[in-house]
């Protein structure tokens, strides 16, 4: 990456942060995807109680941005609990794994777009990920390249329409026109778009902790 590049992504990502505050929201900013991984290793031991603490419960929302990376690994060599959803398959077991995640003491994800105000924009299908974030888990921390940044909620709803959604599409095997156009066609059958969620804020300050990284990841 070009210096100019670099230098424009920390004041952005400085601007978005203030943004967060305002929101009551935490936001940070690395350079990279690596030092990113840490901030979230610190932010999972710390917890919402700021004692740190090993074996703190984790679980996870389906991310490109967290599955191409090792972070999943760093959290359990770094000696906490990580609720492994796909070991999850029944339907008993897939109560279970509700009840483990929306009492887990962190819930990580990434996000589908987040604005230079500082508002998160995601899209999904079931909800899970997003029923999540919204309530239930300890402090939810979301790990997201600089890629994700958008200027309004209308402008994140387009990119996750035309951008993610139609590359998730495509990897998940579903029968949508996105996943033959790569634009949206606001269908109804099969669809992955059945929830949009757009956080201004959090109730509970603090709770949601963004860390952007200066790097292009996920969709």
């Amino acid at each position: 990456m070009d210096q100019a590049k670099r230098i424009n992504y920390q004041h952005t990502a400085a601007s978005i942060i203030n943004k967060l505050k305002a929101r009551h929201m935490e936001g940070f900013y690395c350079e990279d995807l690596g030092s990113a991984k840490e901030k979230v290793i610190e932010l999972i031991e710390n917890g919402m109680d700021q004692k740190p603490s090993k074996g703190r419960s984790v679980a996870y929302g389906g991310s490109m941005t967290i599955d191409n990376t090792d972070l999943k690994a760093m959290i359990e060599a770094a000696g906490h609990k990580l609720i492994v959803r796909e070991d999850y398959k029944t339907p008993e077991e897939m109560r279970e794994l509700k009840a483990l995640s929306v009492n887990a003491d962190s819930f990580i994800m990434s996000t589908n777009a987040i604005t230079l105000d500082g508002e998160l924009i995601n899209i999904d299908g079931r909800g899970n990920r997003l029923s999540f974030m919204i309530y239930g888990p300890d402090q939810v921390i979301i790990l997201a390249g600089m890629n994700k940044v958008v200027t309004g909620v209308e402008d994140g709803i387009r990119r996750v329409r035309n951008i993610a959604a139609p590359a998730n599409t495509v990897r998940l095997g579903c029968d949508t026109p996105c996943a033959l156009t790569g634009q949206c066609a606001n269908c109804l059958k099969n669809t992955i778009c059945d929830q949009i969620v757009v956080t201004r804020a959090s109730m509970i300050p603090g709770r949601i902790k963004v860390v952007l990284f200066g790097e292009e990841a996920g969709y």
